[in-house]
């Protein structure tokens, strides 16, 4: 997993230490001397992760950090702040100003190596996310983009596995401020137990390595490993002396650590970037299902469009022939609709084809599929049929509509409209603009020979009274 690393530190030895560290295991590494060039650097050369130096002249760490997270462009690069500096303090109003974690000098390697192949996971997960949200921009879903720095972080629901019960209480009592939900269990038993349930979903887990009597560790990897906890940030907490297990829980999944004696105040913001995170990603990703639906969706009428259609087609022509059966695909168009775009306008006309399109839903298979091709014309894709039914479904769709009239905003509250079908079953391989061209020379027929009708390839105009079907019956 290879990634390009910005090492930034105003002393040249310094510097060259850590990168030739990096370069032995196979990173690309760009450097900077002061904070400036360091902005610089980040603008231009794209860099996965930052190693940034606290103390420095003119520009400290501190505010680079914060003008890197301020940045919507830059904000999701993950930055390792780098330092002598043992005051807890510090370590914090890093952690605040959006620092992803501090590596004190002089830096363990064991350590070292472990966080920035932890980092290069995230960024790299992280980078697809963006790019989705990047696709719901362009089509409209959100306003602008935004950062993880922006998300709140009150009312979290954090697990927390820990059988100290001093441990517990100072937890309980400094993510109170936050007002966060917290679940206590004492061993890993009871935490997964809780989790097959599926009564809780957590923003994060909080999880002890020194358990009585249980590896922690290898607790940590069944929480990765679980699919519901999967995208749930885990924080560990371990003894000065656990480096080495540490190292070993941030390559299997873990995202930070928190070491003995707890600061409460450390406690308190490596949580809030935790919490921040997930939800950032949270809504990265239901911006990108948002954005999806968009994507493959009719606005009006929540059908499937024309693109989703093509798709969707051609992947049942390809079923359809291995499994060598028949699939019938319908087209449908309103009759005389443009009759009433100009008699009652565009706001009855798209209230007729939300109802036409509601109509055509409730009267198919629950397999079937009906999409919105533009305009007035619709397609009903009907796989695995014989004839008989794929007769029975489309005069079933022409009653639905043709037997009541379509409410809408007119006087008497209602409008009787008819609609013409044209039908083609498909058994061997053909292009979906075959099989649409087809079906459409049926449903011209159709419009030719009086409308309201359902008219099939090499059948010709369906008996209407003999392959009528009421709604309520079951069409197997």
């Amino acid at each position: 997993m290879s990634a390009r690393i910005l090492v930034v530190d105003d002393i040249l030895p310094n510097v060259k230490l850590l990168e030739a560290k990096l370069m032995a295991e196979y990173y690309e590494v760009i450097t900077a001397q002061s904070g400036a060039e360091a902005l610089e650097k980040v603008a231009s050369e794209n860099p996965d992760i930052i190693l940034l130096d606290v103390m420095m002249p003119e520009m400290d760490g501190f505010e680079v950090c914060k003008r890197i997270k301020d940045d919507v462009n830059t904000a999701h690069l993950p930055v390792v702040m780098v330092t002598a500096l043992t005051d807890t303090e510090d370590k914090v109003r890093g952690l605040e100003a959006g620092a992803d974690d501090f590596l004190s000098k002089p830096i363990n390697d064991v350590a070292l190596m472990a966080r920035v192949r932890s980092l290069v996971r995230l960024k790299m997960a992280t980078d697809e996310w963006r790019a989705r949200e990047n696709t719901a921009n362009q089509l409209g879903v959100m306003e602008e983009a935004s950062h993880a720095m922006a998300e709140p972080v009150e009312n979290a629901r954090v697990l927390l596995i820990e059988n100290k019960d001093y441990e517990v209480d100072k937890f309980k009592q400094v993510l109170d401020v936050d007002k966060d939900i917290i679940i206590d269990v004492p061993n890993g038993m009871d935490a997964m137990k809780l989790i097959r349930e599926g009564e809780q979903d957590f923003d994060v887990v909080v999880v002890s390595l020194n358990l009585e009597g249980e590896d922690g560790l290898r607790l940590s990897s069944h929480l990765k490993s679980n699919e519901r906890m999967r995208n749930v940030p885990i924080v560990m907490v371990a003894e000065e002396g656990d480096m080495e297990r540490i190292a070993r829980g941030l390559e299997i999944g873990a995202h930070d650590y928190l070491l003995r004696p707890i600061d409460r105040n450390e406690l308190l913001a490596r949580v809030r970037t935790q919490v921040r995170r997930k939800r950032f990603q949270e809504r990265l990703r239901s911006s990108y299902e948002i954005s999806l639906s968009m994507a493959l969706t009719d606005s009006l009428t929540g059908l499937y469009n024309r693109r989703y259609l093509d798709v969707h087609l051609a992947k049942m022509i390809e079923t359809n022939v291995e499994n060598q059966k028949k699939l019938c695909v319908l087209l449908a168009d309103i009759d005389k609709f443009k009759s009433v775009n100009d008699t009652y306008g565009h706001n009855v006309g798209d209230e007729v084809l939300k109802v036409f399109a509601q109509r055509l839903k409730d009267n198919i298979r629950s397999f079937d599929l009906v999409a919105r091709q533009g305009g007035e014309e619709f397609v009903a894709i009907l796989p695995d049929v014989t004839d008989d039914i794929a007769y029975r479904v489309s005069e079933r769709l022409r009653a639905s509509i043709a037997d009541e009239p379509i409410p809408c905003s007119v006087e008497g509250g209602a409008l009787p409209i008819t609609s013409s079908f044209g039908g083609v079953l498909i058994e061997g391989p053909v292009t979906v603009q075959e099989a649409l061209e087809r079906a459409d020379q049926g449903l011209y027929a159709a419009k030719e020979g009086g409308r309201n009708q359902v008219v099939f390839e090499g059948v010709g105009k369906l008996d209407q009274d003999k392959y009528r079907t009421e709604a309520s019956e079951e069409i197997e």
